[in-house]
Order: structure tokens, then sequence, then C-alpha cells
């Protein structure tokens, strides 16, 4: 069994597109979001692709889940894979756990496990990430 690793960083988000689904306007209501990370540090990933489902319980309060594709490396290996985020945000910020999609590693990535967080504050425009993960 490998030894998991821990790896940190920052990423900056660009290209926040957010859309409204279905007609209700109040909460709670849905929305899409599609937004472009790039990550510096142990993960190395420029122009990540991420789909969020967002749900808003109040008018800056709710919770998301979604998917995003890195390309580039970690900690030096070359590859690609997806990450399965949940997370749950206020007037304050953002909290956000991930999880690798299993099977998702290309590359020297194939057979990546992992998972980590980060914590966003409004007006950030920088964001530390924590990310323990293990190579099979």
């Amino acid at each position: 069994m490998p030894t998991p690793v821990e790896t940190r960083g920052r990423f900056t988000f660009a290209d926040w597109e957010e859309n409204p689904v279905g007609a209700s306007a109040a909460p709670p209501r849905l929305a899409h979001a599609r937004v472009t990370n790039t990550f510096t540090g142990g993960v190395e990933a420029a122009g990540t692709s991420c789909d969020y489902t967002i749900a808003y319980t109040g008018e800056d309060t709710g919770s998301y889940s979604g998917m995003e594709l890195l390309s580039g490396s970690v900690d030096g290996r070359e590859g690609s894979f997806v990450l399965e985020e949940r997370g749950t945000f206020d007037a304050g910020g953002t909290v956000c756990r991930f999880e690798v999609v299993p099977g998702s590693g290309t590359g020297d990535l194939v057979g990546l496990t992992g998972s980590g967080g980060f914590t966003h504050r409004h007006g950030e425009t920088s964001v530390e990430y924590a990310f323990t993960y293990a190579l099979a």
C-alpha cells in the first residue's frame, strides 16, 4: 500500500459563468456554473474545466457539487485526473472538500487516489488548497 503524501499550493479562478436552472428567482433555487481554475504548487494545472450545480437556500447561502478536470502534474508526475467537489457557502466564503474520482488518472497519474480541500474567503483572489494523495 503506497504511503499518502500531502501537498499544498494555491489556485486562482477565472471565467465564472453562472446561469439559473429553472424558473425560480427566489431561494430555494438552482444554478449551474462553469469555472476555469489555475493551480500552482504541488498540483500544477492551468485552465482546468470545472462545472458546479449550486443550490441556493438563501440569498448568499447554500451548497454545491461539481466535477473538475485537471491536466498537468502532481509533484512533477504528469497526467490528468478528475476531482469530485462538494461544498457549502455563506456571506463569508466557501468551504470545499474534494476527492479524486477513482480510475480517472492518466499518464504518470494512473492509480491516483486522494482527497483534500480549501476554504475561500470572499475577496481573496488566490486560494490555498491541501491535497493528500497516493499513487498505486
